[in-house]
């Protein structure tokens, strides 16, 4: 699986107009499942993000993981993270896994969710807006 993760001081999900997630400090943790992905891989990325230390410590160093300053995670999934652009000008995705993209998506959630992190969410499959205030900034990318 990959995922990219955002430090925000705030984060919310548009549908059709409607917000229907949005968290204050915390991770956006946009995700998508790759192609022979399984759910032990969504329970390992969601154990590691749970305990990624990028979350600033009294000093001002990034030492805190999101449940140590009791941060949310708004979790949106983005087939565009398997885009692959080694050839041409226009992106591939065949490495996405639509098929079994959705089960491991539910899954990845409920395993953030597992870490007592509390979880808003994107919709699955639809057109999203997401809007964000990056935190520092903050970014980082992970693949399991």
């Amino acid at each position: 699986m990959r995922a990219l993760l955002q430090r925000v001081t705030h984060a919310s999900v548009t549908v059709e107009g409607e917000t229907i997630g949005a968290i204050d400090h915390g991770l956006l943790i946009l995700v998508c499942a790759m192609q022979d992905d399984t759910r032990e891989n969504a329970a390992k990325l969601a154990t590691k993000i749970s305990k990624l230390r990028i979350f600033q410590d009294d000093a001002g160093k990034m030492n805190r993981s999101l449940t140590d300053v009791a941060g949310s995670a708004l979790i949106v999934s983005q087939f565009t993270l398997a885009a692959d652009t080694s050839r041409g000008n226009r992106p591939g995705f065949s490495a996405a896994a639509p098929d079994q993209g959705r089960a491991l998506y539910e899954y990845f959630i409920q395993q953030i969710a597992s870490h007592n992190i509390p979880v808003q969410t994107g919709a699955f499959g639809a057109d999203m807006s997401v809007a964000l205030l990056n935190d520092g900034p903050v970014t980082i990318s992970m693949e399991i």
